[in-house]
């Protein structure tokens, strides 16, 4: 269940970088659940990912194995695998679309189309932060998930569920090759 850290698949080149590839280096995603009783926060740094950039636009796909995500607790993760359908979906897909021309500030906004438990949503113009240094671009924000928005029901601890909101952050590193 709170494995929806639905990885990001950033938008990220740098400007006047026509037929680009780029690479994902580095990744922190991270999901965070709140209960009453408690809060939990999982992390995973094994997505992988991809982008091409051409004519002016450029296509990312990142993917990361939902069972990757560690909050801490094994008991709790092989709960969350359960919930979240991990063993039939093994992996959180996000493909994004961004002009090259969207990237010459120090904000993005993306379209997202995120692949999860078998559902798939459409986050529209979610604000990034993106830092350009030599060939690396770093990224980061928060997808504003949700459990409803993948169709996952609510996980419950003492007969009380865990709040619907999952927001994921990201930090990713990309390497233009």
């Amino acid at each position: 269940m709170h494995k929806i850290t639905v990885v990001f698949i950033s938008a990220v080149a740098t400007a006047g970088a026509s037929d680009a590839q780029w690479a994902l280096e580095q990744s922190s995603l991270t999901y965070h659940v709140s209960h009453p009783l408690h809060q939990i926060d999982g992390v995973s740094h094994a997505a992988r990912g991809k982008g091409v950039c051409s004519s002016g636009e450029c296509d990312f796909l990142i993917a990361v194995p939902v069972k990757s995500f560690d909050s801490g607790d094994s008991n709790r993760d092989l709960h969350m695998l359960q919930v979240t359908r991990g063993a039939e979906y093994p992996l959180v897909t996000v493909r994004t679309k961004v002009p090259e021309s969207d990237l010459h500030s120090g904000t993005i906004h993306a379209d997202l189309e995120v692949q999860f438990a078998g559902q798939t949503k459409q986050y529209k113009q979610l604000a990034f932060q993106l830092t350009a240094t030599g060939n690396e671009i770093h990224l980061s924000g928060t997808i504003p998930a949700t459990l409803a928005d993948f169709k996952i029901e609510p996980p419950s601890l003492l007969s009380i569920p865990v709040k619907n909101e999952i927001p994921i952050r990201v930090e990713m590193t990309w390497r233009r090759s």
